[in-house]
């Protein structure tokens, strides 16, 4: 005689198509989910790359359909004429070479500094290190103006108006606060185990971090360099109160674009999309380090 299961528990085969309607349930849930993520992801990137599209396609239109009234997304008449109106102007390329040379110089100042700094707060502790770092968030806070009208003066009376150091060590104001709070994260994130297997095995201190933590935070540090360099390319305020002619840079070349009609937007928009691409192909080149280094950034040893 077969045996019947205990009253009260449901039976062996209903039990398994329970089971089964619930997984199928929870795969349906998370397929919509992740539809939905899709979506608002795709929204994003559109919402966030649209203005990016439309001076790209404006830079091909012709001088008379960038000023059309409606404006229209993609060009009629599809030209490379503002590329070539746009290079050929006087100071154009010269503006290109400081903004590099700015940048360059800034970015290296910052991580000079920024990298020993951080690495001090993380490693010792001290009460003036917390002040320290504290006090180098509420500079960031400062109104770029605030800083820019007194440093202008300062460069002034040292000689250094109009030059790309004095503009590199304006632009290394802005950096390198945001620098020591990023490598401070990144130093946190180094297990003390790892130096002090080193000095263990005759590392000094520094040998120790120059030998073992400064590549595990190799990828913090591209990550730094890559948001020094963008603060400095994209600066503006300091370039246009420090500059004049010799070391102007791009933005404030691409403002001047001027004609006794208006502003010349497709020319603007040329140089602007040039203007681009170098931070465009920095950030590809940098990928991985990137991602290795803000996975390193927030996972804490």
């Amino acid at each position: 005689m077969a045996s019947q299961p205990p009253s009260g528990l449901p039976e062996a085969q209903p039990l398994r198509k329970r089971r089964g309607v619930n997984r199928e349930g929870l795969e349906a849930g998370r397929r919509s989910t992740r539809t939905i993520l899709w979506i608002l992801l795709a929204v994003a990137m559109v919402l966030y790359g649209f203005p990016f599209l439309y001076l790209l396609f404006t830079s091909f239109k012709t001088p008379i359909d960038t000023i059309a009234v409606p404006p229209t997304i993609l060009p009629k008449e599809w030209t490379l004429e503002n590329y070539t109106n746009a290079l050929g102007r006087s100071g154009v390329v010269a503006s290109f070479i400081n903004s590099i040379q700015t940048a360059v110089i800034s970015t290296l100042l910052s991580l000079i500094l920024a990298v020993p700094a951080a690495y001090g707060i993380t490693r010792y502790k001290t009460p003036s290190g917390r002040v320290f770092i504290m006090a180098a968030l509420v500079t960031r806070m400062v109104p770029p103006v605030a800083i820019g009208i007194p440093l202008a003066s300062m460069m002034a009376s040292a000689g250094l108006a109009d030059t790309p150091i004095a503009l590199s060590i304006a632009h290394t104001t802005i950096s390198l606060p945001l620098s020591i709070w990023l490598m401070s994260s990144f130093f946190e994130s180094v297990p003390r185990d790892l130096e002090e297997a080193a000095t263990v095995d005759g590392c000094s201190r520094l040998g120790a971090l120059w030998r073992v933590v400064i590549p595990v935070v190799s990828g913090g540090i591209a990550v730094t360099a890559i948001f020094a360099f963008l603060a400095s390319w994209n600066e503006f305020l300091f370039a246009l109160l420090m500059t004049a002619i010799r070391s102007q840079t791009t933005p404030v070349v691409i403002a001047n674009f001027q004609t006794q009609f208006g502003l010349d937007w497709g020319s603007m928009t040329a140089l602007a999309a040039v203007y681009s691409i170098p931070v465009i192909l920095l950030t590809l080149l940098l990928q991985r380090k990137i991602v290795a280094g803000m996975t390193l950034g927030a996972v804490k040893g």
